[in-house]
């Protein structure tokens, strides 16, 4: 797996799980990131997540390791219908 340091790399990466996790999905969007740990080196990215399934609006948090793009934590936040 390759390494995950660039904000192109890490949509890359996210949306390569997601479709895993969850299929074909439409709208994905990367909301927010932050580095693991907040200070000392980086060794992972904290990535909330947003996409369209079936009319449902999902956010998603992912933890994902930078060295090889592994995904060690994945959690759905919310699920919604969009006004």
């Amino acid at each position: 797996m390759p390494q995950v340091s660039t904000p192109e790399e890490i949509e890359r990466e996210s949306r390569r799980v997601v479709n895993a996790l969850y299929g074909n999905v439409s709208d994905f969007r990367v909301n927010e990131t932050f580095e693991i740990p907040e200070k000392g080196p980086r060794e992972a990215w904290d990535i909330q997540v947003n996409f369209m399934l079936d009319a449902l609006k999902y956010t998603v948090d992912l933890e994902m390791q930078e060295k090889d793009g592994q995904v060690t934590n994945a959690r759905l936040i919310d699920t919604m219908t969009p006004l």
